[in-house]
């Protein structure tokens, strides 16, 4: 069974960025069916995804509904920063806050978590 910590940082900007999602969302689906302990993390601009993938309208809606439970939070500075502050709260997902505002991706390494970055 692996540890691994899904990260989250594309921005949602450009095509490429919704490739970047799909990809984050899809393996923590292929980790949570395979029983591993794995976690998802919105960083950096990626907080912005929050309020676009909780839109029902949304072609990857349904994929980031199917992995709510495995959604470790998102950046709570960069939520701030990025002007969503509110959307993460409603769409239910944490703040993470370890590290000077951010969370902390040495405590990840440090409890033994892969850390994989899209």
């Amino acid at each position: 069974m692996a540890k691994i910590s899904v990260v989250v940082l594309a921005g949602t900007e450009a095509h490429s960025d919704l490739a970047r999602v799909l990809n984050a969302l899809a393996l923590t689906r292929e980790s949570m069916e395979a029983g591993d302990e794995v976690e998802l993390v919105f960083d950096g601009a990626a907080v912005a995804w929050i309020p676009e993938l909780n839109n029902p309208e949304h072609k990857l809606h349904e994929m980031f509904t199917g992995v709510k439970g495995k959604i470790a939070g998102a950046c709570e500075f960069c939520a701030g920063a990025f002007d969503v502050k509110e959307e993460v709260r409603s769409a239910g997902v944490a703040f993470l806050s370890e590290f000077e505002g951010h969370p902390s991706l040495r405590k990840r390494v440090e409890e033994g978590y892969q850390i994989v970055t899209f």
